[in-house]
């Protein structure tokens, strides 16, 4: 495809012709060395993220100032002969990496996760990695799942979109010059080409930061992933191509620019941290870094950083930046099931070694070899076949490794009934329990859909109309009752933290023929707080939402008139900010009590349940499954594991007997340690929740419970 306007049209200032610069090589070097430390020792360099925005501006300055050299040259650009360039370029490497990628997933993770990964895989290749992942990150179920294998695509994708959409603009632009009335001596027609480019940098740049600012407030977890918040960064580096040797830098101001463009963003890498709200305005300071960097370099061949940037060490690290960037992530995933541990210093530094060794190869014989090729280097048309000949290799294997999955799974499923023997699960840990070896090794530690804390029974039928808000349905009605007359009735509420007591809640009800209505709001607390976040703070509208529920939900079982409201939420983690300053776990253990008084006033039971302890604040989440021949090494202080709980506060201050807090954490600790394996069952399903089958071998404690508020006259 070759799309052509007058070289009258061409542009007055089109760059100069490209020459080697050893400084962006050297940036290419910075920005996968942040990135790759950053995810081998996050706490170390918390901020080494940013090294994805340097790459940003680096891949709009170099692209642009290429396209736009082709326009001054011949007046327009082939386009596909220009995509061409980039399948050479970009596609051998990464398809290969995703292949190896899925045989690493089957290989050696657990069964499990290969549906997750498998898809990610499959997003990968079409480069739309970024995308599924914002979808995800509003899936609070998704937000627990382990990183997949192929995670770190979702910068590629952004960068392929890029691609794709830049030109296309960059030539409309020049269509608009081509068509605009004016002068029509040369000097006009490149005024105005001139001006068309200028607006359509300044339109993407400004209406990109704008959307990136907007939604890092409105939608944090998908504005980091979204295409449309990170364009300004490539507008930028546009901007620099276009206009940077218009802009007089004496060699000392060159100097100095230089200075302060590496120092932002060495200063971003260091103080950034997965708090910061990410894009937004944060990302100008990388990103004005890279310009800065960029620009100072545009008209001197050496500046003072250059005895170290031209170095041979950081040269090569910046030449093999791409496939560096494609392996080191999926080692680090697969490196502690390999090892059959937690990661340590010196397998980190192993899979660093070997990250370098595999990119070094891979740039020579796959990078290098693919954009020499001479059976595709000379057709576009060839070139682009056998990208699609790549992509379905991958779908191929893809739904192989789907199918695989799905026959597994189907001969998982939770048996109809739980009963533990002595020393099995929490009845080691129960009074005068006498068990040989209650932390010792588990029966298993891979977790199945058998397994899953979300199990829901058939007598849940189809979420209800109420306590709906958009796409979100919060709301089931159970019905255990067998058609009784006059059966109990039960709300179950909170976020995924009561959901993973339902297992437990349902038997219960099978047992007694209850009626349960659940109403769940992952990561929103049920009391009258002013939530702000879960862990981190949360865009202005989804705070609003979850507010709005809790609301509604107080009003709702108030109206509904239970016979028994059991709730729990993991309000550790949930952020509120009333503005008095008081202490976290002072605000939301009112906040929690005020709606347990209103229902109680009106004479509703309450029992909640105490949230369990830490699972992935304080181990690895994989820590069962490293160490299944002694899961001891998963223990951790109890002080550390299971901080004080809000809903243990609000109980304490409860003064009604009619409100109960039941508290089971000594049948996950003993006096000094918390433990992630317990009279042979693992206790978590994943980072954030109980195992299924733990959960409901603590039903007979839960049922005790709820039988001594329900006796009690109304």
């Amino acid at each position: 495809m070759s799309v052509s306007l007058r070289t009258a049209d061409a542009p007055a200032a089109a760059p100069k012709a490209r020459v080697f610069r050893t400084d962006i090589q050297a940036l290419r070097a910075v920005a996968i060395g942040l990135v790759v430390l950053n995810h081998l020792w996050p706490t170390r360099l918390p901020g080494g993220y940013v090294g994805v925005d340097v790459f940003f501006v680096i891949s709009g300055f170099l692209i642009t100032g290429h396209l736009v050299g082709e326009m001054t040259r011949t007046g327009g650009v082939r386009l596909g002969a220009f995509y061409a360039r980039r399948i050479r370029r970009l596609l051998p490497a990464a398809l290969l990496v995703l292949a190896v990628s899925l045989l690493l997933l089957v290989v050696f993770l657990p069964y499990p996760r290969w549906e997750r990964g498998a898809w990610e895989v499959a997003a990968s290749a079409g480069y739309v990695e970024n995308w599924f992942l914002a979808s995800m990150s509003v899936n609070y179920s998704a937000l627990n799942d382990a990183a997949s294998v192929v995670q770190h695509y979702w910068s590629l994708s952004v960068e392929e979109q890029f691609y794709i959409v830049w030109p296309l603009l960059l030539l409309a632009a020049l269509a608009v010059a081509r068509r605009t009335g004016g002068p029509t001596t040369r000097r006009g027609a490149r005024a105005r080409t001139t001006n068309a480019l200028i607006m359509v940098v300044a339109v993407v740049g400004v209406l990109s930061f704008a959307a990136s600012v907007i939604y890092t407030i409105v939608a944090p977890p998908q504005a980091y992933f979204a295409t449309f918040t990170r364009g300004w960064e490539f507008a930028v580096g546009g901007a620099i191509a276009l206009f940077g040797s218009r802009i007089p830098l004496g060699r000392m101001a060159a100097d100095i620019v230089s200075l302060v463009g590496f120092a932002l963003i060495v200063f971003a890498a260091l103080v950034y941290d997965h708090t910061t709200a990410f894009p937004g305005y944060t990302a100008l300071v990388p990103v004005l870094g890279t310009a800065a960097v960029i620009l100072a370099g545009g008209g001197y061949a050496s500046l003072w950083h250059s005895k170290a940037t031209a170095l041979r060490p950081v040269q090569w690290v910046g030449g093999i930046s791409y496939s560096l960037y494609l392996w080191h992530w999926p080692l680090i995933v697969v490196a502690p099931f390999v090892i059959g541990g937690e990661a340590t210093t010196l397998s980190k530094v192993a899979v660093l070694a070997i990250a370098l060794v595999l990119a070094a190869l891979t740039k020579r014989f796959v990078e290098d070899a693919g954009q020499t090729w001479g059976y595709w280097r000379g057709s576009s048309r060839r070139a682009f076949g056998l990208m699609v000949t790549g992509m379905v290799v991958i779908a191929a294997l893809v739904a192989g490794v789907l199918a695989s999955f799905t026959a597994r799974v189907e001969a998982d499923g939770p048996p109809d009934e739980v009963v533990a023997s002595t020393c099995e699960g929490p009845s080691a840990l129960a009074p005068g329990a006498e068990c040989a070896d209650p932390f010792g090794a588990a029966d298993y530690s891979v977790m199945t859909k058998k397994n899953e804390y979300f199990y829901t029974p058939d007598e849940c039928g189809e979420f209800l109309p109420i306590l709906t808000y958009g796409d979100l349905k919060t709301t089931h009605e159970c019905d255990f009752s067998r058609g009784a007359k006059d059966p109990t009735r039960v709300w179950l509420i909170g976020d995924s933290h009561a959901q993973q007591w339902q297992g437990a809640v349902f038997d219960i009800a099978e047992n007694n023929g209850w009626i349960v209505d659940t109403s769940y709001y992952g990561g929103c607390p049920v009391a009258d707080v002013e939530f702000i976040g879960f862990r981190s703070a949360w865009g202005a509208a989804d705070v609003e939402r979850c507010r709005e529920w809790s609301r509604d939900l107080a009003d709702t079982v108030a109206e509904d008139d239970p016979d028994l409201v059991i709730t729990a939420m993991a309000s550790r983690l949930q952020l509120v900010d009333d503005g008095s300053d008081r202490p976290q776990i002072d605000q939301m253990s009112q906040g929690l009590l005020d709606y347990w008084k209103r229902w109680n006033d009106e004479g509703i039971k309450v029992l909640a349940l105490a949230d369990p302890p830490f699972n992935a604040e304080v181990r690895s989440p994989d820590c069962v499954l490293h160490n299944a021949d002694e899961p001891r090494a998963c223990a951790r202080p109890r002080a550390e594991a299971h901080p004080r709980d809000p809903i243990v506060a609000a109980g304490a201050a409860a003064g009604s007997a009619s409100i109960s807090v039941l508290d089971l954490t000594d049948r996950f600790c003993d006096a000094t340690s918390c433990y992630a394996v317990v009279g042979g069952i693992p206790v978590y399903y994943d980072a954030d929740h109980l195992n299924l089958e733990y959960a409901r071998l603590l039903g007979i404690e839960i049922d005790a419970a709820a039988e001594r508020l329900l006796t009690q006259s109304r």
